[in-house]
């Protein structure tokens, strides 16, 4: 066996050669300070990469996917999401933005410049000798003590007073750092009346299965509207047919309209014109018997999943029964809830009992292009709303969509919980003067790593000073000494007005349970990394 380079020659039973590659070469072993350093380094960097999103003055990313899709966007989860990231440890910090998204919907671009900061307040610790275990523990400590303060010194707000007008400003303060922030108080005004029209008050609980956000290129973004319904992007199968249909009986089918097909296998020969007018003639049969068992139910219009041809179409038309074909199954399934249908699978088990009830069905049309979708109001089973969201192209629409959720989630967020702290970073700014008194009275080796989250804090403010073009420490070494001088205070960075200012005065705030989320989260992923201190894998990984 001959080798060079790493390569190794050897031969088969046959006698054949064939080349084996010592892959062991190409892999490297990282232990000790320098693992935990490389992977501090990957998480910083997707960090940074963020950190200009941040605030109403963050700048927006643009995004290409291997299809050439062009998504530009400033939203957290979208930007994390797309992000091809190869390093094991930077795709935890992936997965910190989708766990902030799915939880609270809202913060996920904070989460993970908080992550960032803390990685880098670990790292300077590590480089001074502090064991990676005892910088855990600290965090944690300081954690806890940021959570307590914020609870105690949160605000409960009476959300529904002023025709829900503090909801409309929860919801206007997450819209202002987005692309759609020209109309924030228009979208946030649908995301209140949203929420709050599929809102169990009593259990505080909002049920988002019924709140759909459809898009519909071709318009302007103050198109945008609310309807309490279901909407689906379809029209109906036959032009002629009713546009609107009054006290619907809907009947929801999952078999197509045609004549069944054998399960064998089977060869048909015509050889004559009495062969053909009997196959036509069997095959209208089958059309009018399915038409037939349709309207002996009741129902006076048919949703279809599957598809049909144009005899069935012009027997339907014929017979007055209006129809919508190829509706996805998930569509399917919302409708069926919406209306108290039952999904029928075959034309013989149709029934009265099985039919869905709903005040109307239309179609409306878009302007002069032919854009048509079918609208589903006063559903029997639910008040389930649609958010129709208008814009001029798809990205702008898609962009909007996102934001939409966003604002849905923030509104959620405070009927499930109603206390709130401050923006700007006001609320990471009073946590970090709480952890830095008790830091004064604390005898043990963990209070270096409590004050290195305290300063980790200081991040979210130094990020929305230098996005809205001021000096960063100048701006947040004022901020901490009024809010020392006067506790009373919510002081923090007015990126709007380009300044410093009380964020109690301008209501801008967001909800606890978003913020207790972040700070964490952050610390669980910061821990996860930080105690990762052997790595074997390709040597491009470090």
């Amino acid at each position: 066996m001959a080798s060079a380079q790493g390569q190794f020659l050897a031969f088969d039973e046959f006698g054949r050669p064939f080349i084996v590659i010592r892959e062991q070469e190409k892999r490297a072993r990282v232990k000790g300070l320098e693992a935990q350093r490389a992977n501090i380094n990957a998480a910083r960097a997707v960090s940074n990469l963020l950190r200009t999103s941040l605030g109403p003055k963050g700048m927006d990313k643009i995004l290409v996917s291997q299809d050439g899709d062009v998504t530009i966007t400033n939203d957290g989860a979208t930007i994390m999401e797309k992000m091809d990231v190869k390093h094991q440890v930077a795709k935890l910090l992936v997965e910190l933005s989708q766990s902030q998204d799915n939880e609270i919907g809202d913060g996920t671009t904070g989460v993970v410049i908080l992550a960032g900061a803390l990685l880098e307040s670990a790292l300077n610790l590590l480089d001074k000798g502090l064991h990676p275990l005892r910088v855990c523990d600290g965090f944690e400590r300081a954690c806890a003590i940021a959570v307590k303060h914020l609870e105690a010194t949160s605000q409960e707000l009476d959300v529904f007073a002023n025709n829900n007008e503090l909801l409309k400003k929860a919801a206007v303060t997450c819209l202002c750092s987005k692309v759609v922030s020209n109309r924030q108080n228009e979208l946030a005004a649908i995301a209140v009346e949203a929420v709050l029209d599929v809102a169990d008050i009593k259990r505080k609980d909002v049920n988002f299965e019924h709140i759909k956000v459809e898009g519909k290129p071709g318009g302007s973004l103050e198109d945008t509207c609310l309807i309490r319904g279901i909407v689906i992007d379809k029209d109906m199968s036959h032009p002629q047919m009713a546009k609107v249909v009054k006290d619907a009986k809907i009947a929801i089918l999952t078999c197509p309209f045609e004549p069944p097909k054998p399960k064998t296998k089977h060869k048909l020969e015509i050889s004559n014109a009495e062969d053909y007018r009997k196959l036509y003639e069997q095959e209208q049969q089958y059309f009018v018997k399915m038409i037939e068992d349709v309207k002996n139910s009741g129902s006076n219009i048919v949703i279809c999943q599957w598809g049909f041809d144009d005899e069935a179409n012009y027997l339907l038309h014929a017979n007055k029964l209006p129809a919508v074909r190829w509706v996805g199954g998930v569509e399917i399934e919302l409708i069926a809830m919406a209306t108290g249908a039952r999904i029928v699978p075959r034309f013989s088990e149709l029934s009265s009992e099985k039919l869905g009830r709903a005040a109307c069905v239309r179609e409306i049309g878009f302007g002069t292009t032919d854009d048509k979708m079918i609208v589903i109001e006063g559903c029997a089973n639910t008040s389930a709303v649609t958010v129709l969201v208008r814009g001029g192209n798809k990205m702008i629409v898609d962009e909007a969509k996102r934001c939409l959720h966003d604002a849905l989630c923030v509104v959620r967020n405070l009927i499930r919980d109603s206390r709130i702290v401050y923006g700007g970073g006001c609320a990471e700014l009073m946590a970090s003067l709480e952890i830095t008194k008790v830091v004064d009275m604390e005898p043990s080796i963990e209070q270096y790593a409590m004050r290195g989250f305290a300063d980790a804090l200081e991040d979210i403010s130094n990020a929305l000073a230098e996005n809205s073009g001021l000096n960063p420490i100048e701006t947040t070494t004022w901020l901490k000494n009024e809010m020392k001088n006067d506790p009373s205070k919510r002081y923090g960075v007015d990126c709007n007005g380009v300044g410093i200012n009380d964020m109690k005065e301008l209501n801008v705030y967001e909800s606890l349970q978003s913020k207790v989320q972040q700070l964490q989260l952050a610390t669980q992923v910061v821990r996860m990394i930080l105690k990762i201190d052997d790595v074997f894998a390709p040597s491009e990984y470090s």
